[in-house]
């Protein structure tokens, strides 16, 4: 959107606030300046001359010898403008003038007659592009005069990037309004009253077969109209803001349209058919359609058009038709103002690529309230610049007449949101500032009336905003944020699953990602009882395939699939292990209980990588998968809720899909946390696999719920530490483990570690009896031990663990 400074002024003042001020305002109020140019530089030379005498050049044709009064002397100069004569008055650049385009003005010899300058057209002064012939200015203004004082040539122009939901400042009378706002001033409006018309005397008709897409249309006849160049005023306006002027009807539609922002559109009346207006889609005979611009449109169906009584006239909303154009021999003039839905004239725009100063304006909502006051306006011009008389009676037809929006507005609210006090009476006047009708309610609160130019407005929240802005951003209080210095909760299954997935992978675990929904005959392959809960399955409504009918109750399948793909390719040596949820339909119709589980399965050579030398053929076996178990336990310091955790073994715990003999549960109390063993053959050939796996199956919510111990620093030792084995016999139903954590959990004095390294039953040792040998380490963080210090206190735990478990030396270690 782009004005003048003198064009602005005739609605409020400006003449305290300086162009860059102004611009730097408007765009702290939401519209944003992109340019403030100060217009016809260079013009300070140029004078205004008058022609007192015209004779043509006695060695030219085409050329006259002008004698030119400049107010101070009489000159002569050679022209060849065709309208040259006797008394105009036009512009004249004496002898060391430079004219806007570069050019310098000498005095010269032309067909050997002297020049003393050069009488000027519009283009050659940068202030249009006639170039048919000089200027012809005012016959009443004296010779001599500064060009830029004589034609108010001292002007700014602003160009404003307007954002699509401000439709309101596409027009100078909206720039004003919200310069009135912030001045304190109260708008000067050329409309004060628009007069009431009738209808029924009308000699035209107006007929909306399409009200969703024209909600009002609005028109009024002129008689004996005279079509003539607009003055100069009115051009330099246009001019000022890129506009090209073109007649004064045109002229005059294009300047309201300006100044209000509601596009007009004249019609020459004689050339409407039958005198009927139909705003209208086109049928289906009507395909094309010829703009103003000569240009053949391609019309659709859902296109709105203006139509007389035969056929279209105009686009509606975006350019009338050569049809029915305002020509020279035009006496008659209809006048349309009208209001058309935004969304359709878009669309229309785009498709005909026809964009236009009044589709600009269309696209973004123009209220409907201000057609008949913009037809007024435009009618006065006429009036007084074309010589037009008006008709008696009009047409305004209202199909979309609307309520306005009237919204409450709480002045609480408005000083929490900004931060800032502000009172009822402060608010008010804000809003009443930018013509919002406000009324102060009894509650302490503010109904407030939405005029029609601003359908932005729609919620408190929108009112609250305007108030910002109207106050100033800079005038906001700028306070830091409170932001509390703590951590967010973690969710501790979260984080024990990231745990967990850490320590398997440095254990040289490979992670696997599965569907969570599987093959039902997982269940059979593994072999699970019909009445395991394990069996009570969530079926999909569609699944994706057969095989992916049901949500998964067990890891372990999904992991032995995984295993047996590798092996096919030849990838026989594995560790693997996921993370993830498993289901349980406890009862049809509900949601399915969620769980979390670890599983992770190892086969095939225990290090795969490594130096054969070395470790060639060593196979993964069950005491892999149970390091795993460990690690885990130990990098998390879990301990039982009771007492230490324990493994135990038993058939009543035994899986249908575990080798016999082969399981071991890891329990707390009663309860199993986790459970290792070998996979049964059967299943293994179920599965296309033919060579033992390994299992873990952990449930990570008990897992989460055991207690686990604070971390603990310990220095790194400065003392040397001394070593003593115990090999004892004990009967072969005692777990080797049951004398390891007796020798932790009996806290004797010095004792830094212990480790399990033989368990040995056979010959020569007697039936029923088994050898565990044990090393203790022994170090002091204050002194260096000596051999009977560490002997004493061996020898009171090797005491202690034969009377706790009934063992005795073996032969040869006394």
């Amino acid at each position: 959107m782009k004005f003048t400074l003198s064009w602005l002024s005739t609605f409020v003042s400006v003449d305290d606030v300086s162009p860059e001020a102004l611009a730097d305002k408007l765009t702290m109020l939401g519209l944003e300046v992109d340019a403030v140019t100060s217009l016809y530089q260079g013009l300070e030379q140029i004078i205004t001359a008058k022609v007192l005498s015209v004779e043509k050049h006695p060695n030219a044709d085409r050329l006259t010898l002008c004698q030119v009064d400049t107010g101070e002397e009489v000159v002569q100069i050679v022209c060849g403008a065709p309208n040259v004569r006797q008394g105009l008055v036009t512009a004249l650049a004496r002898p060391g003038t430079r004219l806007p385009d570069g050019m310098k003005i000498k005095k010269a010899k032309v067909r050997g007659a002297q020049s003393l300058g050069m009488l000027c057209s519009a283009r050659e002064l940068g202030l249009s592009e006639d170039h048919s012939g000089i200027m012809e200015l005012d016959e009443s203004l004296k010779a001599g005069l500064s060009l830029t004082d004589a034609l108010n040539l001292n002007d700014t122009m602003i160009e404003v990037d307007l954002t699509p939901n401000r439709p309101d400042c596409a027009s100078v009378l909206g720039i004003a309004r919200e310069v009135a706002g912030f001045t304190g001033q109260k708008l000067r409006r050329p409309i004060s009253k628009v007069p009431c018309f009738d209808a029924g005397i009308a000699d035209f008709s107006v007929s909306i077969e399409e009200p969703a897409l024209c909600p009002r249309y609005t028109a009024r006849r002129l008689t004996s109209v005279t079509i003539a160049p607009s003055p100069w005023w009115l051009q330099r306006q246009l001019l000022a803001v890129g506009m090209r002027p073109i007649n004064n009807i045109v002229d005059i539609t294009n300047f309201v349209m300006l100044e209000y922002g509601q596009p007009l559109h004249a019609f020459d009346f004689n050339k409407i058919r039958q005198g009927k207006i139909i705003v209208r889609c086109p049928s289906d005979k009507e395909k094309e359609f010829t703009t103003l611009d000569g240009s053949t449109r391609i019309l659709e169906s859902d296109m709105l058009m203006i139509c007389d009584g035969e056929g279209p006239v105009a686009v509606a909303g975006i350019m009338g038709g050569i049809n029915s154009e305002v020509t020279a021999d035009t006496r008659e003039v209809l006048l349309e103002s009208a209001c058309f839905d935004p969304i359709s004239i878009r669309r229309t725009a785009r498709r005909l690529n026809l964009p236009s100063e009044a589709s600009y304006r269309f696209e973004r909502g123009v209220d409907p309230d201000i057609s008949p006051v913009a037809m007024e306006r435009a009618i006065q011009l006429m009036v007084e610049l074309a010589g037009a008389r008006i008709c008696e009676g009009g047409v305004d037809e209202y199909p979309g007449r609307m309520e306005r929006r009237n919204l409450v507005l709480r002045p609480a609210k408005v000083c929490s949101l900004l931060g800032m006090e502000l009172s009822r009476t402060e608010i008010a006047d804000y809003l009443k500032g930018i013509e919002f009708s406000v009324v102060e309610n009894d509650d302490n609160n503010l109904q407030v009336e939405v005029p029609g130019f601003r359908p932005d407005i729609e919620r408190e929240i929108d009112l609250v905003e305007e108030i910002a802005r109207l106050v100033g951003y800079n005038e906001i209080p700028t306070t830091m944020p409170l932001i509390k210095m703590d951590y967010p909760v973690l969710d501790g299954l979260r984080e024990l699953r990231k745990n967990v997935s850490s320590v398997c992978t440095g254990q040289g675990f490979f992670e696997a990602i599965n569907y969570s929904f599987v093959d039902e005959k997982h269940l059979d392959f593994m072999g699970l009882d019909p009445a395991d809960p394990r069996r009570q399955v969530t079926r999909l409504l569609n699944p994706l395939t057969e095989e992916q009918a049901v949500m998964r109750s067990m890891l372990l399948p999904g992991l032995l699939e995984n295993v047996g793909r590798n092996i096919n390719y030849q990838q026989p040596d594995l560790k693997l292990f996921e993370i993830g949820k498993i289901f349980f339909q406890h009862k049809a119709g509900k949601q399915p209980e969620e769980k979390y589980q670890l599983c992770a399965v190892c086969t095939g050579e225990r290090y795969p990588t490594a130096s054969p030398i070395h470790f060639a053929g060593k196979q993964s076996d069950c005491f892999d998968i149970k390091g795993l178990l460990e690690s885990i336990i130990d990098s998390l310091r879990i301990s039982g809720s009771k007492k230490s955790l324990e493994y135990i073994t038993g058939t009543e715990r035994e899986q249908p899909y575990v080798t016999p003999g082969s399981s071991l549960s890891l329990v707390d109390s009663t309860v199993e946390i986790a459970r290792i063993g070998q996979i049964r053959d059967q299943v293994l050939r179920n599965m296309g696999i033919k060579q033992p796996v390994f299992f873990l199956e952990c449930d990570l919510h008990l897992l989460g719920e055991l207690p686990q111990s604070e971390k603990q620093f310990i220095p790194i030792p400065r003392y040397p530490m001394m070593k003593r084995d115990i090999a004892l016999l004990v009967p072969e139903q005692v777990p080797a483990g049951k004398l390891l954590d007796a020798v932790k959990n009996h806290r004797a004095e010095l004792v830094e570690s212990v480790d399990i390294f033989d368990v040995y039953s056979g010959k020569p040792i007697e039936n029923g009896m088994k050898s565990v040998a044990l090393s203790v380490t022994y170090r002091s963080g204050k002194k260096t031990l000596d051999d009977v210090t560490v002997d004493n206190i061996h020898e009171k735990i090797v005491q202690y663990l034969m009377t706790e478990f009934g063992g005795r030396y073996r032969e040869g270690t006394e």
